[in-house]
């Protein structure tokens, strides 16, 4: 341990919002993070300034320059170095204490019963487009009633989904089993914002290919994930405050200064989901 580190004294800061005892269990708590790009590294950190020790953390990709517009550790230095172990390095200069396993080659099939060992929170850092491992990543908390918290970064916005043991699942939610690349898009995007509060000052629309699985994105939305995402985890691992499940979803817009909360019986099923997504469909000619 170094010289001068002190577990008390680092996160006393926090007493106040968190009472001792409630920092000894975030302490304790081990959380599992796929993905350590645009939000995934942004969750890290902030959970280890919370006072998170354990972590389990996945990322099989390497830093560019495309990233520096919104990724934790993106910068000159780490250009080509891996997510992984950059932000592993990060969380440990936060809290030396930390006890971070790393999964160098994501999460996949072969792993994902080692990638979950321990684990008391999943939190999703996977790639918008990354259907099949998010799909198998959250079929897999719900089978070992593991809570999962998502927050996506849309427009300047983050958007809010929690997946609880005894809830209504993602694959419930979502139903995206059986459908395209494309149409898998379209049913995650509206699925998790239903208000669509970012759909408004998009200035470029030829920058965005569901298709392609290519879109814009900015760095603001991805911190304001991270802070809501940390808010969840808070309120999960001690067991105090509310905790809004799916068929709920939250999204606040940064750029419109804008709340909703909207909740979709059945999910995707629901009749204002399943117009949305028609209309998605048809204007992109899926």
């Amino acid at each position: 341990m170094p010289v001068g580190f002190d577990y008390a004294t680092a996160f006393s800061r926090n007493i106040g919002w968190l009472t001792e005892v409630e920092q000894e269990r975030l302490r304790r708590k081990r959380v599992a993070i796929a993905g350590m790009g645009g939000v995934g590294g942004f969750h890290l950190t902030t959970l280890a300034r919370l006072g998170i020790s354990k972590f389990n953390i996945a990322d099989l990709d390497t830093f560019e320059v495309a990233n520096f517009n919104r990724q934790a550790g993106a910068v000159v230095s780490t250009l080509g170095r891996p997510k992984v172990d950059t932000l592993a390095d990060m969380a440990r200069d936060i809290n030396p204490e930390c006890d971070i396993r790393v999964f160098a080659d994501g999460v996949h099939s072969g792993n994902i019963e080692n990638f979950f060992q321990d684990v008391d929170l999943y939190v999703d850092g996977l790639d918008a487009f990354a259907f099949g491992a998010r799909e198998m990543v959250f079929a897999h908390c719900a089978e070992r009633r593991i809570p999962a918290t998502s927050v996506a970064p849309l427009g300047m916005s983050a958007a809010l989904m929690n997946f609880l043991p005894g809830s209504m699942t993602f694959e419930q939610y979502f139903r995206l089993t059986g459908c395209s690349e494309g149409e898998k898009a379209i049913r995650f995007l509206v699925g998790f914002a239903p208000s669509l509060l970012h759909r408004h000052y998009l200035v470029d629309p030829t920058r965005v290919s569901l298709a392609d699985g290519r879109g814009p994105s900015t760095g603001l939305s991805c911190m304001l994930c991270a802070g809501v995402a940390a808010a969840e985890a808070l309120k999960i691992l001690v067991d105090r405050g509310k905790v809004w499940a799916a068929p709920h979803a939250i999204q606040f817009d940064g750029f419109r200064n804008q709340l909703a909360h909207t909740w979709r019986p059945g999910g995707n099923r629901h009749p204002l989901n399943r117009i949305a997504i028609a209309i998605a469909k048809r204007q992109l000619g899926i």
